[in-house]
């Protein structure tokens, strides 16, 4: 446990670090910060931050930079202090938001560039699990008697669609009947309850072959849509700070976020966490290419289909801001 007093040393060490990604000296902290000590007392809470594992020097003749364990202090103290509790985070760019976008998707696409510029970070903005989430309506639209397109609205406003073709013709009367069949029984249940749940009267009403070919595409439709759930942007931004100014040191970052079994631990476990905000610093990460930067996220939504909202940037990540962006970006798409 730091006494009060290395707290604030070890803040303003931070805070420098952040701002301007050098190694930060005792002289350097005196006089930019009004500790209410002398730079020899300084020095001495310094050397007592490293041992305790808070901070490094990346060299003998360099001042310390923040370690894993110091990122975690500061950013703990953070939360404490209640930051991610702050009811109007961002408040102009949440309204900007809310007028700009109705529908899911585009207002998904709008908060994940805000929070990129917000950050300059890497946003990511995963969609609700469509899977898991209710049907709202089914549309089917003839192309032909042998084909038709299959649109299925989520309550959410998330919109999937699948084109089918038919062994046999269907006539726009046939297929009206079926329309207005699925519309009567699953409306309001999700494709998951369709699969788990279905009373004998509910049975018996989808034992049409036609109705029963229809579901199992949407079924199918609404599955496949979940694995390209995640929005994301930023990668520009990242390339800018002084961390990845060699596009090599990114790769592997990329190369993990890309994979989406990953993706979807890393943020499956965040809804897990509890709380409204999870922070993963460096080597906390469970995949160890993402042991360089630092994970902000929250969920939204509700019940098995939440979605994420995250920003992933190097370490020395401004980690208030990127919180109080991330809890407006929240807001915006909890109420969507």
């Amino acid at each position: 446990m730091l006494s009060e007093r290395r707290q604030r040393v070890l803040r303003a060490l931070i805070e420098d670090y952040i701002e301007y990604a050098l190694p930060v000296g005792s002289r350097t902290l005196t006089e930019r910060h009004h500790l209410g000590v002398s730079p020899a007392t300084v020095r001495n809470d310094l050397s007592a931050l490293e041992d305790a594992g808070f901070i490094q020097q990346p060299h003998t003749s360099a001042g310390r930079v923040p370690t894993d364990a110091g990122y975690r202090s500061f950013v703990d103290e953070l939360l404490l202090s209640g930051l991610a509790e702050e009811e109007r985070p961002h408040r102009a760019i949440v309204d900007e938001l809310r007028a700009s976008a109705s529908e899911l998707d585009a207002l998904m696409e709008r908060t994940g560039a805000a929070l990129a510029r917000l950050t300059n970070c890497l946003s990511i903005v995963m969609a609700p699990s469509v899977f898991a989430g209710r049907i709202r309506q089914i549309t089917l639209v003839s192309l032909s008697p042998w084909q038709a397109i299959i649109i299925v609205v989520a309550e959410d406003g998330q919109v999937v669609n699948r084109t089918v073709a038919f062994t046999e013709e269907v006539s726009a009367d046939e297929l009206a009947d079926a329309q207005n069949l699925l519309n009567r029984v699953l409306v309001g249940r999700s494709a998951r309850d369709v699969r788990r749940q279905m009373d004998a009267s509910t049975v018996e009403a989808l034992s049409d072959p036609l109705v029963q070919r229809v579901i199992d595409e949407v079924v199918e439709c609404l599955g496949e849509s979940d694995t390209a759930r995640a929005h994301s942007l930023g990668i520009s931004a990242l390339l800018r700070q002084p961390e990845f100014s060699d596009a090599k040191a990114l790769l592997p970052v990329m190369e993990v976020l890309e994979d989406d079994r990953v993706l979807m631990h890393t943020f499956d476990d965040a809804t897990q966490e509890g709380g409204p905000v999870m922070v993963r610093i460096g080597h906390e990460n469970p995949a160890s290419e993402l042991a360089g930067v630092s994970i902000v996220a929250c969920p939204y939504g509700r019940g098995e289909s939440e979605g994420m909202v995250a920003v992933i940037g190097p370490t020395r990540m401004d980690y208030g801001n990127a919180i109080r962006a991330v809890r407006a970006a929240q807001c915006v798409l909890h109420d969507q």
